[in-house]
Order: structure tokens, then C-alpha cells, then sequence
């Protein structure tokens, strides 16, 4: 057995006033069949190019008078370097993706925490991001909040009223809204159109390199893009839900008062005696607690994302989804630990 060097590819040039003759030949057998010819010097122009080292068995072939050399293929180390380890079952594991990145937003949210305790804030960075949060997200949390409140009108006024049960209605409206609904649903239409910006924009610089150019010029992609995020968010979600809460009982007022005939004062004194101070303390707290998870859930999703265009849009979707999956597990959470035991609001409205 002979141990040889494969070299790919050969290219042969003759000369055309030449009539060169090739003084042997080899002919190599397996799935790399190649005829290797010997020329002479001054008449062959070759470019070779060496690959992977082989070995191969020269027999006599009775069809056409060449030596046939079927390959066998092996492996070699061109470096000659000292053979690995074997390989483990944990050498080649790798965790799921979703794994690592729920394990991300844990380590995010930790060093925002840290972070913003230290007083490490970009604060121009995040009163920008206040203004796209807040201000710029008014319009369509109060338009949503006004035909949600309509719609949970005309579902109360019907059935209360056959029950006699007029001065309930406000107070009903008001624990609804308070507790659950302005909450929820300011929290949801934060979630469609800043969290997917938020999970867009930072997946977008992580697929072009441009938060390891923050690295690189000293400034720590937390500082400056996910802490300002989250603050603006955790801050601008609060006032939010008490303009959505007012927009919709407002709404619902006018639309009892004009098509079912309740007067908007039976509303809205009835509102007033069913609710108390805890009711508003308790939606802010859940606003607060639900703009933390989209605000950290979107940019955990932004800055862990790979595969370009295609795993933006894939990043941005999921973290959308996430979000109002995280949104809802914490509004069970929060409404089991705020409202346990059996209430006594409505007893002053009946």
C-alpha cells in the first residue's frame, strides 16, 4: 500500500506544432476516476492544486492494459496535530433556541435592573423614547378604549336593565374598566405597535453589526438600547391606562344616556360609589408591570436575532406574540394576588 497526494484540478496545455506522447499513465478507480498522464517538460503547462491526503491499492487490470487503483478514502490530518478527544453526547448538544432566549430575558431584565440602579442611563435617548411611547401612542389607545367601553355598554345596559338593576350599570362599567380592561387593552395595543418596533429596530442593528460598533466604541448596548426603552415604557404605560379608563367610561356614559335613555348621572355616580382608591393603585401597577415584559420580551427578541430580513420579521412576530402571552400570565398573576376574596363594591350602587 502507497500513500499518495490527490492533486485537483490538472489542466494540460500541449503545444500545437508538438506531438507529444504520453509515457504512462495511471488510471484511478472508485467515484474519483481521473487519468493522470506524463508529458514532457517543455510541452505541458500544469496547474495542480493539492486537496485531501489518500491512499490506494495499484492492481492489474486485464481490460486496457492500465494499472486500476480503486481509492479508499480516509481522513487525514494535514497539520499532523494530535488527535481530539472522543465526542460526548453534551459536546454536541445544543439548547433550543427558544430556551436560551427566554434565559436572555431574564439576563436582560437583570442588568436593566442593575444598571438603572447605578444610575447608568441614557436619559436623552430616553425621553426620545418616551415621546414615540406616549405622546405618539395616545390616538389609537384612546380610539380603541372608546369602542371597547361601547361595546361592553350595549352588553351591560341590555341585561341589567331587564333586571331592574339601572344604578348598577356605572358601578359594573367603572370595576370593569379599572381592574382588567384599560389595563389589558392599552397594554395589547402597545405591544402590536411598540414592542414589534422595539424587536424590529434592535434586530435590525444586531444583523448588521452595528451594536458590536457600539462595543467597539466603548458603549454598552444596554445603556443605550434596551434601559431607555424599558424606562420609557415602564413610565409612559400608566398615564396611558388612566386616559384609556376615562375615554371609556366617558364613551360609555354617552351611548347609555343616548340610545338606552340612562341618564349620565345614574353612570357616573354609580361609578363613584363602586370604586376605590386600590382599583386605580391596581391598574397602574399592572400597566407598569405589563410594559416592563413588552418592553423587555421585545428588545431580548431584537438583540438575540440572526438569519437577516428573514429573522427580523421572525423575531418581530414572536416577540409581538410573547408579549401578550407574558401580558396575559401576568394579569392572572396580579388579579389573584390584588382581588382575593369575596368583594363589596357593588353593594353601594344597588
Amino acid at each position: 500500500m502507497r500513500t499518495a497526494y490527490r492533486l485537483h484540478p490538472m489542466y494540460y496545455f500541449p503545444s500545437r506544432r508538438s506531438s507529444s506522447k504520453y509515457h504512462g499513465s495511471v488510471k484511478l478507480g472508485g467515484w474519483y476516476s481521473r487519468q493522470i498522464g506524463f508529458t514532457r517538460r517543455d510541452r505541458s503547462l500544469r496547474f495542480l492544486t493539492p486537496i485531501r491526503k489518500t491512499r490506494f491499492f495499484v492492481i492489474s487490470s486485464t481490460d486496457d492494459g492500465y494499472a486500476y487503483a480503486p481509492l479508499l478514502e480516509e481522513e487525514h490530518n494535514m497539520n499532523n496535530a494530535p488527535s481530539s478527544e472522543p465526542e460526548t453526547f453534551f459536546s454536541r448538544w445544543s439548547p433550543p433556541r427558544f430556551l436560551w432566549r427566554g434565559l436572555s430575558v431574564l439576563v436582560l431584565a437583570g442588568q436593566v435592573i442593575i444598571r438603572t440602579l447605578k444610575g447608568k442611563v441614557h436619559w436623552r435617548n430616553t425621553l426620545q423614547q418616551l415621546e414615540r411611547v406616549g405622546p405618539k401612542s395616545v390616538g389609537v389607545c384612546l380610539l380603541t378604549s372608546a369602542f371597547v367601553g361601547m361595546a361592553f355598554t350595549i352588553q351591560f345596559v341590555r341585561e341589567f336593565t331587564r333586571l331592574g338593576l339601572n344604578r348598577s350599570i356605572g358601578g359594573v362599567l367603572a370595576l370593569a374598566f379599572s381592574r382588567e380592561l384599560s389595563p389589558v387593552v392599552t397594554s395589547i395595543v402597545i405591544a402590536g405597535r411598540i414592542g414589534s418596533a422595539f424587536a424590529a429596530e434592535l434586530g435590525t442593528m444586531q444583523v448588521s453589526e452595528q451594536t458590536d460598533t457600539l462595543r467597539v466604541l466603548g458603549s454598552s448596548p444596554v445603556d443605550y438600547l434596551v434601559t431607555p426603552r424599558v424606562i420609557a415604557t415602564s413610565l409612559a404605560l400608566p398615564f396611558l391606562t388612566l386616559m384609556c379608563f376615562t375615554i371609556g367610561m366617558a364613551s360609555s356614559a354617552f351611548l347609555a344616556d343616548s340610545v338606552y335613555g340612562i341618564s349620565i348621572n345614574i353612570i357616573l355616580d354609580s361609578a363613584q360609589r363602586a370604586l376605590r382608591p386600590w382599583d386605580i393603585i391596581s391598574a397602574m401597577i399592572k400597566s407598569q408591570v405589563f410594559g416592563m415584559i413588552i418592553s423587555i420580551v421585545s428588545c431580548a427578541w431584537g438583540v438575540t436575532t440572526m438569519g437577516g430580513a428573514k429573522g427580523v420579521g421572525e423575531s418581530t412576530t414572536s416577540a409581538v406574540v410573547i408579549s401578550l402571552v407574558g401580558i396575559f400570565m401576568a394579569d392572572f398573576a396580579l388579579s389573584y394576588c390584588f382581588f382575593q376574596g369575596a368583594g363589596d363594591s357593588l353593594k353601594n350602587c344597588v
